[in-house]
């Protein structure tokens, strides 16, 4: 075996690609701090049970456990950050009123989320606590574009969707949790073939709503055939009239704007409208998020929640990537204080100044410019 293979979905990042992802973590985090989201940075490792606790559990299937060995409890390698600042918020800081926190690190997933991703994201965020009006929602969303966009993603394509709809269709169907469950997951494939074997026991009422949802999707104009066909409950109207608004505060922001009322991703986590945005290049999702207002409970204190993440390394690859900056080359000379002092100024100033080390030899290829010394000073030329 090559001692150098890495494992599968797994690769190191090299300079240019490191240099680039880094300069985008720096600008999301820089504009989540003026926006007031403070930055928090949770343990890679926890017990299962704090990391599984609550929406958690959805991650269950894609984390990594080992054993402690010091309390031979069983611990997990974070697959997703939200859980851990939800836990942060609850029970650390425990502030009253709003509380905005950012993050920017690494997870780990047991297997990737397809065939192109990393089994290592770096997942970049932000999480709004207590608040549960739209304006939070909309902070968050807005939020969102503002960062792909500071990250140089110019075409994006945003898909809304609200789990409250498919929550209220089966509230009063009497379904059990198995069958919930599969209609879930066959809404998630909209295989309609399967969901009309499911819908076959149903009432008529709760049968259509189900049977109608994966053909709810498209531009506007789905509110029209939703508010005319899916029951009139409280739940469905509130859900269908916050679309609606986020979607043309939103469009004014994206390249175009779809609502999807059979969208579950996340069902078990998330309690509100969700949200999830596309770009050219990339068949996945780029940065995605949604309400969640139930995931601190497990943690002694259930606020209003919401938030979104996204994967730094798979967004880097969307954006062209400029190559790694050559430096300046400068002389090794030992207590020459204006030599010193050149250098000091030209790294103050942000540019990057490499040394040459004795004996070294040629030109060094990570440099297209050098200092010399012309007429009594320290001056920049090309090599």
């Amino acid at each position: 075996m090559r001692n150098w293979l890495l494992p599968e979905s797994i690769e190191d990042i090299l300079p240019a690609e490191a240099l680039h992802i880094e300069v985008m973590r720096r600008q999301i985090i820089d504009l989540l701090l003026v926006h007031g989201y403070q930055q928090v940075t949770p343990p890679m490792l926890e017990y299962v049970e704090s990391l599984l606790t609550g929406s958690g559990s959805d991650m269950d299937l894609h984390m990594f456990k080992v054993i402690d060995q010091l309390s031979g409890r069983m611990m997990g390698l974070r697959a997703d950050m939200t859980p851990q600042v939800a836990r942060i918020d609850a029970h650390l800081l425990n502030c009253e009123g709003i509380t905005r926190l950012c993050y920017a690190h690494s997870v780990l997933h047991t297997i990737p989320s397809s065939i192109t991703k990393t089994r290592e994201p770096l997942q970049i965020g932000a999480e709004l606590y207590g608040h549960s009006g739209l304006e939070s929602d909309l902070e968050i969303q807005q939020l969102m574009l503002q960062c792909l966009a500071i990250s140089g993603v110019n075409s994006i394509h945003l898909d809304l969707g609200h789990v409250a709809v498919f929550r209220s269709i089966i509230k009063d169907a009497g379904v059990s949790t198995e069958i919930e469950n599969q209609l879930f997951n066959t809404l998630q494939a909209k295989d309609i073939s399967t969901l009309r074997t499911l819908c076959a026991d149903l009432d008529k009422a709760t049968r259509d709503a189900l049977l109608l949802l994966p053909e709810l999707y498209g531009d506007e104009k789905i509110f029209e055939e939703a508010r005319k066909w899916l029951p009139n409950h409280l739940e469905i109207k509130t859900a269908l009239d916050e679309l609606e608004m986020v979607g043309e505060e939103l469009s004014k922001l994206v390249d175009t704007v779809a609502f999807d009322l059979a969208d579950l991703r996340g069902y078990h986590y998330h309690t509100g409208m969700v949200f999830a945005a596309y770009s050219r290049g990339c068949s996945n999702a780029i940065a995605l998020g949604g309400r969640y207002d139930e995931i601190g409970r497990a943690f002694g204190r259930s606020r209003p929640a919401t938030g979104f993440s996204m994967d730094l390394r798979e967004l880097s690859r969307l954006v062209k990537q400029a190559p790694y900056p050559k430096g300046i080359r400068a002389p090794y000379m030992k207590d020459n204080e204006a030599l010193d002092k050149a250098i000091s100024t030209l790294r103050d100033a942000g540019k990057i100044v490499i040394v040459a080390l004795p004996g070294q030899q040629g030109v060094t290829l990570d440099c297209d410019r050098q200092l010399i010394l012309r007429n009594g000073e320290w001056v920049v030329e090309a090599i």
